[in-house]
């Protein structure tokens, strides 16, 4: 794989292989080899619950065990140390099939001891929608997010061929597609954690 630099990323914007809507100011986000990216203004944060943990096997729906946070632009949404937040980015992304991308937080950010993904840093060829940020605070100070803050960047890497089957494809389980908002976790439609529960309930 080739990771694009400064020129391919503005060639590829400008044909529409790539979209990143809206690119308000491609001066300051456009980077030597990626694109800074925009924090937006919906958050979702864990609520106290009385489980004992979160299980993918109940079917229950993740979505009540967290609560949406809207702050207005000006406002700021505080991570306090330890704490775990979802949120998404400003901007829309669209990929091709030859394509597949990295989200890696900011180096500012990170000296802040804030981190902006866990594991999902990897967008798959073909995806389309806002970048969900998986945002933890591990250092000892609270940190103030702004909507429409520069929080991460985001990398293009050339595939050897285009994939056969991209995210989004039919025949592929792309839980995330399109996704708008912050998305809690869908690992209870996993195949094999949809199998397991078969298997119990018969």
């Amino acid at each position: 794989m080739a990771i694009l630099s400064d020129k391919d990323i503005k060639e590829h914007l400008k044909s529409g292989k790539i979209v990143i809507n809206p690119l308000t100011n491609p001066k300051v986000q456009i980077q030597p080899s990626s694109v800074d990216l925009r924090i937006g203004r919906e958050f979702k944060g864990f609520r106290i619950i009385r489980k004992p943990c979160i299980d993918p096997m109940d079917q229950s729906d993740l979505e009540s065990y967290m609560e949406s946070f809207y702050i207005d632009e000006g406002e700021p949404f505080i991570i306090h140390p330890g704490e775990f937040a979802l949120a998404t980015t400003y901007e829309t992304i669209k990929l091709p099939n030859d394509l597949v991308a990295r989200v890696e937080g900011r180096s500012s950010m990170g000296r802040l001891g804030v981190t902006m993904h866990v594991t999902a840093g990897y967008i798959d060829p073909g995806f389309h929608g806002k970048i969900t940020l998986e945002i933890s605070n591990i250092g000892k100070m609270p940190v103030a997010l702004y909507t429409g803050q520069r929080v991460c960047q985001i990398v293009f890497e050339t595939m050897t061929s285009p994939s056969e089957k991209p995210y989004g494809h039919p025949d592929r389980d792309s839980k995330y597609m399109g996704q708008k908002s912050p998305v809690t976790s869908k690992i209870k439609h996993d195949y094999e954690i949809k199998n397991i529960n078969k298997t119990r309930m018969v």
